[in-house]
């Protein structure tokens, strides 16, 4: 399948994919969209960056608006499962863009933070409900939600539910689910563990299995700066402040630490703009074309909001907070080094951090660089976890050696017995 065009799916679909700029289909949507729209459940092989949200979330849109069924109190038509917040929020977001020309409702909860603007979302009624185990649970618990009208049921990263400890959460909700219901299991391993639970759920599926981008960006040059968080704004001035630092796009997890950072770049004289999804489009497309022409220095983004940039020339990609999705570091990464040009991806660690670094490396098989020798470096950031990265220090002149330049290998070490499952239990605390 070359195009987007070629897959039946309804015009405002159609509209607002072209207006994300998709044309031709990754392999998972090419191979999934179509089955879903006949109504088949489907057992899929991916990893996040695959494009696997388009390739459940524009069929599932497609279903619930032909024909529209008004949205009832407390009872969605649909609920997708994802074992993290992040993730649970990006996916609401896939669904907000692309059914922005159809009138399907949504609404997303998660653990952590305060349920009432949820449950009034929920009592004014969706059609789809994004989620995590915790917070379902509790809401179903409370008497605010009910799953009885569920037609589409998403299980989304499987085998990290498995990981985070909500094998026994998942199978309660399995149970208030109808039998009758159309379900699709996604999952980046198929390990035994995970199969078991997808014969629980899915019924004669179409398997699709899709192998996963590769997961470094050869020419780019990874290196982390263990430093405190109170520090940051005071290294990133520093870094963007060097002549070699032409065109730089800064990432942060949350819209507000984007205008924030921003806000000090400027008051620091450096040229910088914030886009976030609280952008207008016009202010985000004014903002992109600055930053094009260069009258923006540095650019500070969330993830989100990153999706659409495509720029040319940007030398380095800076990581002032790290993702808790360690395969969006990859996508980080990738807005440099293009067009066969070489490019820098620079990560800020501080202690709460360090788990995650590990799990990045774990990913992307490579251990990351140290920068050792710089006026904000943090050992009690570098030594709160084992370090698995290798290091190398300023050379003689003082300035840093290429990001990336040689220097003492470090160890690395893996996850001791037991691990897993207390930061498991963790996890399922929090979401």
């Amino acid at each position: 399948m070359k195009s987007f065009a070629e897959l039946p799916l309804l015009e405002p679909l159609q509209r607002a994919v072209r207006e994300e700029g998709y044309t031709v289909p990754t392999p998972i949507q090419a191979q999934s969209i179509i089955p879903l729209l006949e109504g088949k459940d489907l057992l899929g092989c991916a990893q996040t960056g695959t494009g696997k949200t388009a390739a459940f979330t524009l069929p599932l849109l497609q279903k619930l608006a032909t024909p529209k069924v008004q949205a009832m109190r407390n009872a969605p038509r649909a609920l997708i499962l994802a074992p993290t917040r992040e993730l649970a929020a990006q996916i609401r977001e896939s669904i907000r863009t692309y059914g922005k020309y159809l009138h399907i409702t949504s609404t997303v909860i998660f653990g952590g933070v305060g349920q009432q603007n949820q449950v009034n979302a929920i009592n004014r009624g969706v059609d789809i409900l994004v989620a995590t185990p915790g917070r379902l649970l509790d809401l179903i618990g409370q008497g605010h939600l009910r799953l009885n009208r569920v037609e589409f049921f998403v299980l989304d990263e499987a085998d990290r539910m498995l990981d985070m400890g909500f094998i026994h959460d998942i199978r309660k909700i399995i149970l208030k689910l109808p039998a009758k219901r159309q379900s699709l299991f996604f999952s980046a391993t198929l390990e035994p563990k995970v199969i078991a639970l997808a014969k629980t759920l899915v019924h004669d599926p179409v398997h699709v299995s899709v192998t996963p981008e590769t997961p470094t960006v050869e020419k780019t040059v990874q290196s982390v700066y263990f430093v405190d968080g109170h520090k940051k704004d005071m290294l990133l001035v520093k870094l963007v402040s060097d002549p070699a630092f032409k065109r730089v796009i800064v990432f942060t997890q949350m819209k507000h630490i984007a205008n924030k950072v921003a806000a000090m770049l400027t008051q620091a004289g450096i040229r910088a703009e914030a886009i976030h999804g609280n952008k207008s489009q016009t202010a985000r497309i004014a903002t992109l074309e600055a930053f094009r022409r260069g009258k923006v220095h540095v650019l500070v983004a969330t993830d989100l909001a990153a999706r659409g940039i495509d720029v040319d020339g940007i030398t380095q990609v800076i990581n002032y907070e790290l993702p808790n999705e360690p395969e969006t570091y990859i996508h980080r990464i990738g807005r440099t080094a293009r067009a066969g040009a070489e490019g820098q991806a620079i990560s800020f660690c501080s202690a709460s951090e360090r788990g995650i670094l590990h799990a990045i490396e774990r990913l992307i098989h490579k251990q990351i660089t140290v920068v050792h020798g710089h006026e904000f470096h943090s050992e009690a950031a570098m030594n709160s976890t084992c370090t698995s990265a290798r290091s190398f220090r300023p050379n003689s002149r003082g300035r840093r050696s290429g990001f990336g330049g040689q220097g003492g290998s470090g160890h690395h070490f893996g996850r001791r017995s037991g691990e897993k499952r207390s930061s498991g239990a963790r996890f399922k605390r929090r979401y």
